[in-house]
């Protein structure tokens, strides 16, 4: 199992008339810490984009247990509970300033090579940084 973490201040304009953070937003934030997550391993996205493989969303979902505010700093943890195949799962927790967890979401990924369109299983390099991860 691998664990990052990335932290995300709360931009004003991510927020609703209420203060919170908009809840289509927390989709970005997962985008963040997913690509910051691969960084932490020593990948890119756009590396694996030059390998040839793109990694389209398949399923996003979201759990609001209490709101986000505007300019906390928020944290977020992103786990890859399994090794990936040819789709690969994202967990998200995001806490708030206080270390209170307000969030939970997980997207499921899907490895896809550029060229054909059809899905493809990862980069060899890819899975070589996770294997330390997946004993």
């Amino acid at each position: 199992m691998y664990i990052s973490e990335t932290q995300i201040r709360v931009r004003y304009g991510e927020t609703d008339q209420m203060g919170y953070v908009y809840y289509g937003n927390y989709a970005s934030f997962y985008e963040v810490a997913r690509v910051e997550s691969l960084r932490q391993l020593g990948l890119t996205y756009k590396e694996l984009e030059d390998m040839g493989v793109m990694m389209p969303v398949l399923e996003n979902h979201s759990h609001f247990l209490a709101p986000a505010l505007y300019d906390d700093l928020l944290t977020i943890k992103t786990t890859i509970r399994n090794k990936p195949g040819v789709r690969i799962g994202f967990e998200y927790e995001v806490y708030n300033t206080r270390d209170e967890l307000i969030h939970r979401g997980h997207t499921l990924l899907a490895f896809v090579d550029k060229k054909s369109g059809r899905p493809c299983r990862p980069p060899r390099v890819f899975l070589d940084v996770l294997t330390p991860f997946f004993p």
